[in-house]
């Protein structure tokens, strides 16, 4: 992220909130500085209701279950 900071689009993908980050960098610090650089310029999108692949899943589950 420090590479490219200001330097370079960057698309992050997740379905963790902001809060729950340092759980997996493990750092509340480094956290911190990294989310600081990842929405300075940010434009962050966020979806709601079901997913795409889990829909399709529990139809591909339902259709097994009838056959």
């Amino acid at each position: 992220v420090s590479n490219v900071y200001e330097k370079q689009s960057m698309i992050v993908t997740t379905n963790l909130e902001f809060g729950r980050w340092d759980e997996v960098f493990g750092d509340e610090r480094l956290t911190t500085a990294l989310l600081d650089r990842v929405v300075h310029h940010a434009h962050i999108l966020t979806f709601t209701g079901k997913s795409y692949r889990f829909q399709q899943a529990m139809a591909r589950k339902n259709k097994n279950k009838e056959e």
